[in-house]
């Protein structure tokens, strides 16, 4: 069970980075559509869990050290050509959009401005990924807990002393751009976002771990935590959209304006949690193109980092609500080929289980 529950707080961290944290996410693609956002929320949460226990038994069954051992396999030469470089696009796109929320975390709370947190987050991604799994997976899972109890936090308190009716907030919340315009669908290109974010680390996740059904168990319990995330955020955000609409960090804005020291304490959180999915994109994407720990995945990460950090300029929120809806649309396909592998194996588990009652009979 502590296996499991590492797992699915190291899933959890893996999808949750600066656009989660920060509840820009959340505002976009559920806050926005007022009612309706809870909704999707649920159906979010339902679709995580699945994908998180797809991709860490497929990590695991094929006993996984980079996304492409998988992902041709699954889905064959041409796909599987497709997918590799929608995954590489990814997750450089991904790193940049994390590098620039860093550095507007640190900015938005402490007034600094944003090249010094962009920069110390480089500095601190290229120090990290030259570890091994094991120890990312420890070091992205053990924030986790601390974002989870504050959202929780923040919820009940946003919740508690909203200025707003009901009808006042829904009618407030409809006013704000969402990133895609039809709730369906922004939840489906959410999760695809998402799940393209994450299946890289998640799929090398899962092939650390020998244990197919541990594996599968911690991508369960893991889309489940997110799933809860995402509803707890939408009620936070919803409960004070006419205080957060217009800010890059809307969670952090509410923290800050509950206490000025549990402001503080939540962008440390945040800014933990961005480097955690930072650390699992730059590694994912050194282990793409280079052996693990040699100099080559090394020098890949530095340039990739660099690279990512000129380009994080173009800004946090522009970035967010440019650069996701593309990821999602373009990772539906990944999606779909995904829930197809899922109903492979299960139909092959079922019939190796036949087999050996056979056998034994």
């Amino acid at each position: 069970m502590k296996k499991v529950l590492q797992m699915a707080s190291a899933f959890i961290g893996i999808i949750i980075g600066a656009g989660f944290a920060s509840g820009q996410e959340i505002l976009q693609y559920f806050v926005s559509f007022g009612y309706m956002g809870i909704v999707a929320a649920i159906l979010a949460s339902a679709l995580f869990s699945f994908m998180g226990m797809t991709l860490t038994r497929l990590g695991s069954k094929m006993h996984a050290t980079s996304h492409s051992d998988v992902i041709y396999q699954i889905s064959g030469r041409f796909l599987g050509k497709i997918i590799d470089y929608i995954l590489i696009f990814a997750l450089f796109g991904f790193g940049v959009v994390m590098i620039a929320g860093s550095g507007s975390t640190l900015h938005q709370q402490f007034g600094f401005t944003p090249i010094v947190g962009s920069g110390l987050m480089l500095i601190l991604i290229m120090l990290s990924v030259m570890s091994n799994v094991d120890r990312i997976v420890k070091v992205i899972g053990s924030i986790t807990p601390f974002l989870i109890v504050s959202v929780i936090f923040l919820s009940i308190y946003s919740f508690v002393t909203k200025d707003l009716s009901f009808s006042e907030l829904h009618e407030l919340s409809m006013t704000q751009k969402p990133a895609v315009s039809n709730w369906l669908i922004s939840t489906l290109n959410y999760v695809s976002m998402n799940i393209v974010l994450g299946a890289s680390m998640t799929i090398v996740m899962g092939g650390d771990e020998g244990n197919e059904k541990t594996a599968t168990l911690g991508g369960l319990v893991g889309g489940l935590g997110i799933g809860m995330l995402i509803i707890v955020s939408y009620f936070t955000i919803f409960s004070k959209i006419n205080v957060v609409g217009q800010v890059d960090m809307p969670l952090l804005k509410i923290a800050d304006d509950l206490s000025p020291i549990l402001g503080i304490i939540y962008s440390i959180i945040l800014y933990g949690m961005i480097f955690n999915t930072a650390v699992s994109l730059f590694y994912s994407l050194g282990a793409r193109f280079a052996d693990i720990g040699s100099a080559k995945f090394k020098w890949t990460i530095t340039l990739l980092g660099i690279a990512a950090l000129g380009l994080s300029f173009a800004g946090f929120t522009d970035l967010v609500s440019l650069f996701y809806p593309i990821i999602g649309y373009m990772g539906f396909i990944l999606f779909v080929i995904l829930a197809f592998s899922w109903f492979r194996m299960s139909a092959a588990s079922e019939i190796d289980n036949k087999i050996i009652d056979k056998n034994a009979s």
